[in-house]
């Protein structure tokens, strides 16, 4: 039977040809992505993979230029971009993701979404990450340097009496709490705009009060030493070290460094050159006779009986204390001389040097020893090194007459004993130390430049004698002046 097609029938299946062939062309289409796709904020309709990608490069470009302000310790701002905070486009794949919306399924799926996507749209995420290391060196090069530190509750000791000196509260950079802060928030929290994080800053309250350094009454230990021979250069660095020490309040447990408390060794932090020891010889140093401030000081650690951590002897032996109750500091050798406040109380140390050059130290804190018990240091030599033969350098930068010579030092090997009594009798005798310093040889070096043979030869061998005191006659004799006829025929 032959079928017949209605008018009707025959328009209706020309539409579903006709939409079934636009579907097909419009969901096929696979180079650009559809439309109603977004990324974050970014219309991806009809881009293609490239031109995608650059869009949302140049967002993420424009964030960079995003300003962030960091509140550091005591609310100081410090502002930065997201860029220098490492910011990056971390999930590149999404451009693919957004090509392949309305790819799969059969016509009518696909036909559906595209629909949906006209209407609601399809927004994907645009992943951000930033740079761990990169937020640590801002925090750390940028706002830790607003840190304050506390200060604890001091004395002050003027005209014989103490006073109390109030502290002062301080705030501290919690770096690692804060890196966390700033990646956290950005991570979860950020919209692009610029925006204000509070670091993680922490509360560093002072130590003491005044009841507890109302205990600081007694003199626990006390020393002098003279420095009468000393020139204005080494005088002034004497003087310099024992004000930079003066009215340190140390509470129990703390430590103390001589070091830290009297660098750097600068024109600028009240030193000059003058003499101090190195490699056997004696130079010329920025800070030279700071080591009689720390030897000083070490005497009255000593007889307050504070537990000393670091301590080491001079290279060559000092004149000034007995040999093993020496403490040398130099910054070049890593030496420091330091004491823990072993007491039950705070301790103030003061120091101040006197019109007749003597250096003195006083410890003050609470005597908590028995009265009848006594602590004195006594020095043993083990062993005494006598000076080799002189040492003499010839110096052809120099004319024949000049000369600068070095004393002799005696080595020594040696120890020290603390001896405690109590009513007058010895109950122990402990070792302190030992301390090893080094022999030295006079030495000299002297000039030889001449241009005359003669004068050469003679104070070459001279000095081939490794006798000083005969260099020194050679020298009077060639460089005295020629003697006047007058003088000759008196003769």
């Amino acid at each position: 039977m032959k079928k017949i097609w209605s008018k009707g029938c025959r328009g209706a299946l020309l539409f579903a040809i006709v939409l079934f062939w636009g579907m097909t062309v419009q969901a096929g289409n696979a180079d650009t992505i559809k439309t109603g796709v977004y990324a974050d904020g970014i219309d991806l309709s009809g881009k293609t993979e490239a031109e995608a990608t650059a869009a949302i490069e140049e967002y993420v470009e424009g964030l960079k230029q995003t300003q962030i302000t960091l509140l550091a310790a005591d609310n100081k701002e410090v502002t930065v971009t997201a860029e220098q905070l490492g910011i990056s486009w971390e999930n590149p794949e999404l451009v693919k993701e957004a090509l392949e919306i309305g790819t799969h399924g059969n016509v009518i799926e696909r036909y559906k979404l595209l629909k949906d996507l006209e209407h609601e749209g399809a927004v994907l995420d645009v992943e951000l990450a930033y740079d761990v290391q990169a937020i640590n060196a801002i925090l750390t090069e940028k706002c830790v340097k607003y840190d304050k530190k506390a200060v604890n509750v001091s004395l002050k000791r003027e005209n014989g009496q103490f006073q109390v000196v109030a502290g002062q509260t301080g705030y501290v950079l919690d770096v690692e709490a804060s890196i966390d802060s700033i990646y956290d928030y950005l991570m979860e929290e950020w919209d692009g705009q610029p925006c204000t994080i509070a670091l993680d800053v922490v509360v560093d309250e002072p130590k003491g009060s005044a009841e507890e350094l109302a205990q600081v009454k007694d003199v626990l230990g006390t020393f002098t030493t003279s420095y009468k021979t000393s020139g204005s250069s080494r005088s002034a660095n004497v003087q310099n070290g024992a004000k930079l020490i003066d009215g340190t309040t140390l509470y129990p447990g703390e430590e103390f460094s001589t070091y830290e408390a009297v660098s750097p060794f600068s024109e600028a932090n009240g030193y000059y050159m003058a003499g101090s020891y190195l490699n056997g010889k004696v130079v010329d140093s920025l800070g030279g006779g700071i080591c009689q401030v720390s030897t000083t000081l070490y005497n009255a650690v000593l007889l307050a009986e504070l537990d000393v951590t670091e301590r080491h002897n001079h290279s060559m032996i000092v004149t000034y204390v007995d040999p093993s109750a020496d403490a040398a500091i130099a910054e070049s050798a890593g030496k420091d001389f330091c004491f823990v406040n072993n007491t039950e109380a705070p301790v103030y140390i003061e120091g101040y040097t006197t019109s007749d050059k003597k250096i003195v130290f006083n410890i003050y804190g609470k005597e908590t020893r028995d009265p009848g018990r006594k602590v004195r240091y006594e020095s043993e030599v083990l062993e005494t090194i006598q000076p080799a033969a002189d040492k003499i350098y010839a110096d052809a930068g120099q004319p024949i007459g000049y000369i600068v010579a070095e004393g002799a030092h005696v080595g020594y090997k040696a120890r020290l004993w603390k001896v405690v009594t109590e009513n007058g009798k010895e109950v122990s005798r402990t070792q302190v130390n030992s301390s090893s310093y080094k022999m030295s040889p006079r030495s000299a070096t002297v000039g030889v430049a001449t241009t005359d043979p003669h004068a050469q030869e003679q104070i070459m061998a001279a000095i081939g004698t490794s006798n000083i005191d005969h260099v020194r006659n050679v020298i009077a004799a060639l460089t005295a002046p020629p003697a006047s006829e007058h003088e000759e025929e008196d003769e």
